[in-house]
């Protein structure tokens, strides 16, 4: 489905993704049921289309446009497309010529697949609060901690790793590949809608430190750096969602009889796939601008936040109004709205809750009014 409101920011190479995006979907896994072989093939077939190719020039205005089209068929899919990013945007931004020459291509083609490995128990929201350390022996660092809800995990190769290092609040980033000593994966997690995701736990684990990304104590900035590119592409994702579940809502809709009459008769109806067109219209100029800011060169933490959380919000509405359209049948398993109504939720919390967006929504206020 269409919206209504083509937006003006998309060019023929950002077009192009989303037509790749759009074609393979309906041979893309999602969640029946989910097991790692799964994440494995997705990530096969992506490649296959050409789509990690979005990721090596990291323009957020065409993996806004891969993320619209992923999400709406899958999920899954979309999440490991966007944690691919995230796990490899960091080595771009600070990892050695060498390691990029040598991870970056093969990433970009699908060879190799990366985690971003920040959230902890103590450490969600309050990125600052990291308790894994990094202690510095020699040409070494030892990693000591565990994290939490790490996506890509046991489908990836490389990890991305926030520690502290010596200091109050001395951060530090730290390519960590699979099969370390002292580096485990913990079993899969079971979340409302399954994904390739898992606890990880460093005990000794010794990383050289020509693994470090960036200089000692500059991986938080890694961090939001890499947070600020992909922050406004989740809000992507959750068009694409809303989307796929206004055309199903508005098919069934028009199908569907009641009271003598197509259901799309009744104006509560109608009422209800308005106000969803409007609002997904809006949240996706909301996302393009953002992302086309961003691709400009200049910093977007305003304009990502607004994106993220009106979309994600937005997203969650127009699946939570076409499911009430589908009435018992949506809540049933193997229903496409019963899936995105599982599926969205998470967009609200990852890359920073909806209300942790206000209060940096509100900052970005204060200091433009001084």
């Amino acid at each position: 489905m269409r919206l209504s409101v083509e937006s003006p920011y998309l060019k023929e190479r950002h077009l192009a993704f989303a037509k790749a995006a759009r074609e393979l979907g309906p041979q893309l896994p999602t969640e029946s049921p989910y097991v790692l072989a799964d994440g494995r093939r997705a990530v096969e077939l992506m490649a296959s289309a050409g789509l990690f190719r979005a990721l090596e020039q990291v323009e957020a205005l065409s993996i806004c446009a891969i993320r619209e089209e992923l999400a709406s068929f899958s999920g899954l899919c979309d999440s490991i497309f966007a944690v691919q990013g995230l796990g490899s945007y960091p080595l771009a931004l600070g990892g050695s010529e060498a390691l990029k020459a040598k991870l970056l291509p093969a990433a970009a083609r699908g060879e190799r697949v990366f985690a971003f490995a920040l959230s902890e128990p103590e450490a969600g929201s309050d990125a600052a609060n990291l308790r894994t350390t990094a202690r510095r022996v020699g040409e070494s660092y030892v990693l000591d901690g565990g994290k939490r809800f790490i996506s890509n995990s046991g489908i990836a190769d490389h990890y991305t790793v926030f520690a502290r290092t010596e200091g109050e609040r001395r951060i530090s980033a730290f390519l960590v590949d699979v099969g370390t000593p002292g580096f485990t994966v913990g079993p899969q997690q079971e979340l409302l809608a399954p994904h390739p995701l898992a606890e990880l736990t460093f005990n000794e684990c010794v990383v050289p430190a020509s693994r470090r990304l960036g200089e000692e104590g500059q991986g938080l900035k890694l961090a939001l750096s890499t947070l600020d590119v992909f922050r406004a592409t989740v809000g992507a994702a959750a068009v694409g969602m809303g989307k796929r579940a206004l055309g199903d809502a508005l098919a069934h809709a028009k199908s569907r009889e009641q009271f003598g009459a197509p259901l799309f008769e009744l104006q509560g109806v109608q009422f209800l796939l308005a106000e969803s067109a409007t609002e997904l219209d809006a949240a996706r100029l909301l996302v393009h601008h953002a992302a086309s800011v961003k691709d400009g060169g200049v910093r977007v933490t305003y304009e990502a936040a607004v994106a993220k959380l009106f979309a994600t919000e937005a997203g969650q509405r127009a699946i939570d109004r076409s499911l009430q359209i589908f009435g018992g049948t949506g809540v049933c398993k193997g229903n496409a709205i019963e899936r995105l109504y599982r599926e969205i939720r998470a967009l609200r919390i990852y890359e920073g809750a909806s209300e942790v967006q206000k209060v940096v929504i509100a900052r970005e206020l204060a200091k433009s009014s001084r």
